[in-house]
């Protein structure tokens, strides 16, 4: 009796002991971390083509060259591994998304007075340097569950790591010089359409001081509260008062772009039928002003500038934007001599189709705008619709249009390939002395571009409508109560 109770004894303590091992084993071995963990095995070469890793079995070798000369620490299970200059210093940093058990390293917070003991997710950094690999950055917990990381494929403006979550949304982390920060990569925009200032329209401001800013009174909040605002200025710009004149051949006192500047557009637009109306003063003028006072002005070159520049490259959180922007033509008037590219005109298909793939080649995002259709008609024309099409096939993400005057249907068009682009034919007049009922209403496009782990894309658009007013001559412009939006379409 006593023996077998010894016996029982000793077989229950081994018993626990053995499961206990067992336990440690297993915790220690990583078996009790999250199922939805998918452990990549890879192999990559860094930028340099001197260190290489190899990720098998959640851990890292690093070879230099032909040489091993770092292996991932023990008690890290390596999720993913990747080469990425995350630091913008020209050299390759090795990254590991990985689990370790506690949320903090041997440093932590005063406030925390004992770390945990469970498995948490984290980035490590690694410079790789001089046949040396040694820690750069080591993450506390990320404070978020990833299933993926990658690095951005252009890597400009700078290098950002693009961290996946459990629910398929993407986020943008660039290096700061102490660590990570991440970017707000939803990008609002919102455009308006022509700024037409006909002669009622500037005489009332220039008696009144030379003061246009009435023009945007009433839509402030809107350019404030997008993170890119672009007008298009239909006419060129002129200085000398002798100058100013209304339609057919326009000149636009140099203070209606003094009020676009200072109601903070980011952008506009100059390729209009209307550019060379000044000729080639006007269009130097015109571009100059705007580059002067911090507007991105498109679809125009000034005679000092021999080389064909097709877009603009415009950096909002992180996200490079090409914009371009075509007109249909110049209402006949010629080209100034050795200035062919003065106005980038809807003309040469292949040029334009080679200026978007070199806009896809540099940048995130392509927009473009487009002058055209036909004047009063509330329905998008066969010229509209052809060079739609051949923007699709080129890959454009928006396109929108101005021209026409009224405002036309807007629509997201699908290319064979599935590619999506949204187009707005004609956002219609932002202000003018047209007295085509039709004319008076026109809108502004807003649509934000967001990441989603296929790339930028545009997944909430809409239209707000305005209508331009007058009394006791003033003109003005007043946003309508309803608008037109829609979501992730």
């Amino acid at each position: 009796m006593g023996k077998n109770w010894i016996v029982k004894l000793i077989t229950i303590c081994l018993v626990v002991i053995s499961a206990a091992m067992l336990l440690h084993f297993l915790w220690n071995g990583g078996a009790f971390l999250p199922r939805w963990i998918s452990w990549t095995d890879a192999s990559q070469v860094d930028s340099s083509g001197k260190f290489s890793f190899v990720a098998k079995r959640r851990a890292v070798r690093v070879f230099y060259e032909k040489d091993e000369i770092w292996q991932s620490p023990v008690g890290v299970k390596v999720q993913k591994a990747l080469f990425c200059d995350v630091d913008n210093d020209g050299q390759d940093e090795l990254v590991l998304l990985c689990w370790k058990k506690g949320r903090y390293g041997k440093a932590r917070p005063l406030w925390v007075e004992q770390d945990e003991r469970g498995w948490s997710q984290h980035l490590f950094v690694y410079e790789c340097a001089s046949d040396l690999v040694k820690p750069k950055w080591m993450s506390s917990y990320i404070g978020m569950e990833v299933s993926d990381i990658a690095s951005n494929e252009k890597g400009v403006p700078r290098n950002r790591l693009l961290l996946t979550d459990l629910e398929g949304a993407v986020s943008s982390w660039a290096w700061d010089s102490w660590g990570f920060t991440k970017e707000d990569t939803d990008i609002s925009f919102a455009v308006f359409g022509d700024l037409l200032a006909h002669e009622p329209i500037y005489r009332y401001g220039l008696q009144n001081g030379g003061d246009f800013d009435f023009l945007f009174e009433n839509v402030k909040d809107v350019i404030a509260d997008s993170d890119v605002a672009v007008i298009n200025q239909e006419t060129p710009l002129v200085k000398e008062l002798s100058m100013v004149s209304d339609y057919p051949r326009f000149g636009t006192p140099v203070q209606v772009g003094e009020a676009v500047a200072d109601a903070g557009f980011d952008v506009v637009t100059c390729a209009t039928n209307h550019a060379l109306d000044r000729g080639a003063d006007g269009v130097d003028f015109t571009r100059q002003f705007f580059d002067d006072s911090g507007v991105v002005c498109l679809g125009v070159q000034s005679r000092s500038e021999t080389e064909y520049k097709p877009y603009r490259v415009l950096v909002r959180g992180g996200v490079r934007f090409a914009l371009l922007n075509y007109s249909y033509g110049t209402n006949g008037i010629a080209m100034p001599e050795g200035s062919p590219y003065m106005v980038h005109l809807l003309a040469d298909e292949e040029q334009i189709r080679r200026d978007i793939a070199q806009a896809k080649g540099d940048c995130d995002v392509v927009i473009v705008f487009a002058h055209w259709g036909t004047e009063d008609a509330q329905e998008a024309d066969d010229f509209q619709r052809k060079w739609a099409q051949v923007f699709l096939e080129c890959g454009v993400d928006v396109v929108v249009g101005t021209h026409p005057h009224c405002l036309q249907p807007f629509e997201v068009l699908t290319g064979a390939d599935g590619h999506e682009m949204l187009v707005y034919y004609s956002i219609g007049n932002f202000i003018s002395a047209q007295p085509v009922k039709s004319c008076v209403k026109g809108g502004v496009a807003e649509f934000t571009v967001s990441l989603t782990a296929d790339g930028y894309r545009v997944l909430a658009f809409g239209l707000r409508p305005l209508v331009i007013t007058w009394e006791d001559g003033r003109y003005g412009v007043a946003m309508s109560v309803e608008s037109y939006s829609f979501d992730k379409y």
